[in-house]
């Protein structure tokens, strides 16, 4: 996978992740994918919700057990 730009919203509570990846993803070109790293277990519910109302594309999300989540964004 291509990534085009990591964030680090590590240490962030809601609403945040969201806002920071907001912000990341205007400066991207449409398709370009958008890493983002959150320790907040409930920007999995977020991400999701975010990308369902902006039309961005969630490829993916990962919740391993060292609680860092991953999520990555493709620009829409």
């Amino acid at each position: 996978m291509d990534i085009h730009k990591e964030l680090d919203a590590r240490g962030l509570h809601c609403p945040l992740p969201i806002l920071k990846a907001k912000k990341a993803l205007a400066d991207m070109d449409s398709g370009q994918l958008l890493k983002v790293l959150a320790t907040d277990p409930g920007s999995m519910r977020d991400f999701q919700a975010f990308c369902r109302q902006t039309g961005n594309e969630l490829v993916e999300q990962q919740a391993p057990a060292d609680g860092e989540f991953v999520h990555v964004l493709r620009r829409r």
